[in-house]
């Protein structure tokens, strides 16, 4: 079973060298990245069930033991993040393949997008069975490094400016990583995730929280958390939409894992849930404010995607195993809901031309199932019952409430009124959008339109594109997986709890790596 773990990393970055290889035969890529990606989320689950079963798995590569050598952990949290990574990017690869179909790769060019898209994954999942902070750091490299080659495929104006401003944002977010990494190593003398834990027990506080918010800046970038988070609305929604789908609903959720990484396990007794309940409640509302003032709905869903990474940030400062197992699941739910309303945006994009609703119509009679993927997902994403969307808050609020801190309270509050507003945000697109008729676009004029911002690179123009199957078969698959998280909520919240548990105690993680103690490397 051990011999499983380093191949989720090998295979997609194997599987790149060779589709480079090939940069000119569109078939071989696509089956190589569709292997690739297949065989993994197989791994992904077997890795799932083995260490639910059986515990946390962990493998020294070359032989070498920690510290000295790499090492790679996986425990119930990091097996739940590589099974649903590994189907968003499968499911988001067929939906590029269906898009190759029909617009002949220029929004996707063959040569460049599947090997770096292989590399992205790879990065993906380095990150979540990284052992050792360095090894995080070189997953989070390979994300920069591919994210930026995607975020401005196609070479426009607008991408690339975008790309400018993600580049310099993500830079600096690693030079604060790779600073917080060295402060650590001095500190501790390891960055060996188990012993960095074991030895911070012994510093003074004073030293923990200075090393605490040295890491914390850094993911907070990557996180997208407020006031943190400007660069992402202007950012994500330029590019294709098979690549706005995978960032919108994987690369903020890397910076959101290693926070609680390290919060459960390095810096368990730091007390970190006041200031996380503050930035929790000014991400929930600050970003909803923006969502509600966009016509467009790409960054619509750019600023409900960083609204929603306040209710994370709320579990993560409730902690314990109630907050911390509600957290996991919503992780999970915003996963999988966000990835699947960006690629049906982009269906509807295809299919009205734009993303405005200030020219969209009528696509509810131009695509029925198009109609009724949107709603589901919108649905979804506002929490309505008994939608995984409302399951996971529910999670949340009553992991707050048995915390019992006022603090708790307001941070209810304010979810309760982001989920509302959230809610309001998308019936106004399904109503000017989808209900309103195409023939009543020109001259429309209502309350719902005043004052809302349209994007800066929109253009005013309306160009509509051909669907494939392949592209309706992949969303439906999608919307079909987040059905499934209501579905069989009772055993996902039981997995779920089963991970905070684990991940509560560090001594869980510490032990996993070093079950001959640590005493010895003093």
């Amino acid at each position: 079973m051990n011999a499983l773990v380093p191949l989720v990393v090998m295979i997609p970055l194997i599987g790149s060298a060779i589709a480079l290889m090939f940069r000119n035969r569109r078939k071989t890529q696509v089956a190589i990245s569709v292997f690739a990606l297949t065989a993994v989320t197989v791994i992904s689950a077997i890795l799932l069930a083995a260490v639910d079963q059986s515990g946390t798995i962990v493998v020294e590569l070359g032989g070498w033991s920690p510290p000295w050598g790499i090492v790679l952990v996986v425990d119930r949290l990091s097996a739940i993040m590589l099974l649903v990574a590994a189907l968003m990017l499968l499911g988001v690869l067929i939906f590029a393949i269906g898009q190759g179909i029909v617009d002949g790769d220029r929004e996707t060019p063959v040569s460049i997008f599947h090997p770096t898209y292989l590399v992205l994954a790879a990065g993906l999942f380095d990150a979540f069975v990284a052992g050792d902070l360095f090894n995080m750091y070189v997953g989070f490299e390979m994300l920069l490094a591919s994210s930026y080659v995607l975020l401005t495929l196609g070479g426009t104006g607008a991408r690339i400016r975008a790309g400018v401003t993600y580049i310099v944002i993500s830079l600096m977010s690693s030079l604060l990583f790779v600073a917080a990494i060295a402060l650590i190593y001095g500190a501790t003398g390891t960055v060996t995730i188990a012993l960095v834990a074991d030895r911070v027990r012994d510093l003074p506080m004073e030293v923990q929280a200075i090393l605490c918010a040295a890491l914390l800046l850094g993911f907070a970038v990557k996180a997208a958390v407020f006031p943190l988070s400007f660069w992402l609305p202007d950012s994500y929604p330029t590019a294709p939409a098979p690549v706005t789908a995978v960032f919108a609903g994987l690369l903020t959720k890397v910076g959101v894992y290693a926070i609680i990484r390290t919060d459960t396990l390095i810096f368990k007794d730091v007390p970190l849930a006041t200031p996380l309940m503050v930035i929790a409640f000014l991400t929930l509302l600050i970003g909803i404010f923006g969502a509600v003032a966009q016509a467009d709905i790409k960054r619509l869903l750019s600023f409900t995607l960083v609204s929603h990474i306040g209710y994370m940030i709320f579990g993560i400062a409730v902690g314990g195993v109630a907050g911390t197992a509600a957290t996991i699941y919503y992780i999970v739910h915003h996963i999988v809901v966000q990835t699947t309303l960006f690629l049906t945006t982009g269906l509807v994009e295809r299919i009205g031309g734009t993303t405005s609703i200030s020219r969209l119509g009528g696509i509810l009679k131009a695509s029925p199932i198009v109609g009724v993927l949107f709603f589901i997902g919108a649905m979804n994403l506002g929490g309505i019952p008994p939608f995984s969307g409302f399951l996971g808050k529910i999670g949340l609020f009553q992991a707050g409430v048995a915390l019992g801190d006022p603090l708790s309270y307001i941070l209810i509050a304010a979810g309760a009124a982001t989920s509302l507003l959230t809610l309001y945000a998308l019936a106004r697109v399904w109503n000017m959008g989808f209900w309103r008729g195409k023939d009543e676009v020109a001259g429309y004029s209502s309350p719902l339109l005043d004052q809302l911002a349209e994007s800066p690179e929109d253009s005013g123009s309306v160009d509509t594109k051909t669907i494939s199957r392949p592209m309706i078969g992949a969303t439906t698959g999608m919307v079909a997986l987040t059905l499934a998280l209501t579905v069989f909520a009772g055993p996902l919240f039981g997995l779920a709890t089963r991970a905070a548990e684990n991940i509560e105690d560090p001594d869980n993680y510490i032990t996993a790596v070093f079950p001959d103690g640590t005493e010895h490397l003093e």
